[in-house]
């Protein structure tokens, strides 16, 4: 089920909920900008009451830049979840350190070939710009991400660019004949992302399940592109309960519900990282 944030029953989503999930860029932050304070300071609270996910596209070390250098000493990094580039990886808080559960990466060749595939079908499709904002293709190991406008574009002009998705959806399609063993999909505004088969966020948000031992039907998940076609849209499809955010304000007001209905409690914490 699938909800904007304001038309949830907050009172039997609290008492339902045993792990709250989030995608990062347009709901905890800015596109690759860190959360602001006011966020943090919510995000740290969370993390006091509930064990929390995030579940994002990006690399890790936008995770680090965006989340984890920014949040407050008094969060609990013990239940916090770190699932980047669509969860094709998993890390987990040791007491010491971020140590990786799992990771499924693209060997070499496949890499090679998701990379060769994005750059010849962009140009062909008129969607390889002289100028751009960043890198336009970046390898993160399990998963080949394509970003028309570059990685570090504006998000108003990622917004304007194509708002129906139809340019990046054409783009996906021509990648994935070229690439039948891997998963190709249309990711974020602009952005077109390779990956193992099975990969999204369905599959992460069942990872998570089985290595919490949290039923899927008691996870929540919060995006800003939960309408199908969208990146978060597949946790939802997986059965977690689906909060439709349009921005952080939007998440910002969602959590400040939560936090209002969740009582604190004190498992051990283990020492942040210096």
């Amino acid at each position: 089920m699938i909800k904007p944030w304001n038309e949830w029953d907050l009172d039997a989503l609290a008492a339902h909920t045993r792990l709250v999930g989030f995608d990062l860029d347009n709901t905890l932050a800015n596109s690759k900008l860190p959360m602001k304070p006011q966020m943090a300071s919510r995000f740290a609270e969370l993390t006091r009451r509930i064990p929390v996910a995030v579940i994002t596209g990006g690399r890790y070390s936008l995770v680090v830049s965006q989340i984890l250098d920014v949040l407050e000493d008094r969060a609990i990094l013990a239940n916090l979840h770190l699932m980047p580039t669509s969860g094709t990886r998993y890390l987990r808080w040791n007491g010491h350190e971020w140590s990786c559960v799992f990771s499924h990466d693209l060997d070499a060749d496949q890499r090679a070939r998701a990379a060769a595939s994005l750059e010849r079908h962009a140009r062909e499709q008129g969607l390889w710009f002289e100028h751009v904002w960043g890198e336009r293709i970046e390898d993160r190991g399990s998963q080949i991400t394509f970003s028309v406008l570059g990685q570090q574009a504006p998000l108003e002009a990622k917004q304007a660019f194509d708002p129906t998705g139809e340019l990046k959806e054409r783009l996906a399609r021509a990648v994935a004949d070229d690439l039948p063993d891997l998963k190709v999909h249309a990711g974020g505004y602009t952005s077109v992302d390779v990956a193992g088969r099975g990969i999204d966020k369905a599959f992460a948000i069942r990872e998570l399940a089985a290595c919490t031992g949290i039923q899927v039907a008691d996870i929540v998940f919060v995006g800003d592109r939960m309408t199908p076609g969208g990146n978060d849209y597949p946790a939802a499809e997986a059965g977690a309960m689906g909060v439709a955010v349009s921005c952080p304000a939007d998440t910002i007001r969602f959590v400040d519900g939560l936090l209002e209905r969740l009582p604190e409690w004190h498992p051990e914490q283990s020492p942040r990282q210096a």
